[in-house]
This record gives structure tokens, sequence and C-alpha cells, in this order.
């Protein structure tokens, strides 16, 4: 696979998220309490069955954000329904916080969404979405981690979070 977006190593995003990858033993931390489903999609680029994941039909406001480093990732209004069986978003916080990777795997030509940061598998984008941008960022529930409006982001790699936080 070729990752077409830049390394952001010691950089902050846009929304002032530090990208900066997690240390090995950060990312050992950040892993070991993750259940075997989890570790097969984030880990192994797998996929949840459709139609089962939390997020699919959820309808509060907050923030979802990588289940694995806590990088927020989309908000709540930007999450419509796509019929698919899996959460799908059409604008992520900001687009340095996803990779785009190319993905050839089952015989397809894909583009899979990574987390920017620790790069866990999130799921694929499609051209097929609504306006404004009319993608349809097609992530796994396992994938994701949900934070309540008003409720504090996690800071799962103790790196603060930006000015006028929360997001949610």
């Amino acid at each position: 696979m070729d990752q077409t977006t830049a390394t952001t190593t010691g950089q902050r995003s846009k929304a002032a998220f530090d990208l900066t990858p997690p240390t090995k033993q950060e990312f050992d931390h950040l892993v070991a309490d993750l259940n075997d489903e989890e570790r097969h999609v984030i880990l192994e680029h797998g996929t949840e069955r459709p139609f089962c994941g939390i997020f699919n039909e959820a309808k509060e406001k907050g923030t979802y954000g990588c289940r694995l480093c806590g990088l927020p990732l989309f908000r709540s209004g930007a999450k419509f329904e796509s019929g698919t069986g899996w959460p799908s978003f059409f604008d992520p916080i900001d687009r340095e916080h996803v990779a785009f990777v190319r993905d050839t795997s089952y015989g397809m030509v894909r583009t899979e969404i990574r987390c920017a940061r620790c790069e866990g598998h999130l799921g694929h984008v499609f051209n097929d979405g609504p306006p404004p941008t009319g993608e349809r960022f097609c992530m796994n529930s396992v994938s994701l981690r949900f934070v309540a409006e008003g409720d504090p982001l996690p800071d799962l790699l103790g790196r603060g979070a930006p000015e006028g936080e929360p997001l949610a």
C-alpha cells in the first residue's frame, strides 16, 4: 500500500492536535486493552460485520475519535445515514487527522482511512457521499470512541489539548 498523506512526525494539525506517532512503549500501552475484534480491525485492517457496530445508528451530539489513540476524527454533525451498515461521515474534523492509503485488497482498488497519528485502521472513503464534500467516510465502530458534547476529549498520550477544547 502506498501512503498518500505526508508524514506528520512532530507536527500539529490545523486543528492544533499533536500528530506525532506514539513511541513503541506508548503504542504497546494503547493496544494492551483492545479486545480481539478491536485488534483484528484496528491492527490487522479487518472489517466489522455491517449493521452490528454500536455507532451505526447513534445520534448523540459529540465527537468521534480514534479508538486507539484518541485523536478527534469526526463531529456528530458530519454523520449521516448511508444505509451501508457502518457509521458514515461526510467530512473529518481536520483532513490531516486521517491518512489516505491505496488499498488493493480483495481485487478492488479503494482508499483506506487510517488514523494519521497511530496508523490504526478506521475504514474506507468513497466518492458517493452527500454534499458538500461528496465523500462517504465509512468507518468501523470498533475503530472509534465517542465523546459526548461538553465532555473533555481524552488525552491518551499526555500531550495536552489545543486551546479552546473540548471539540465536542
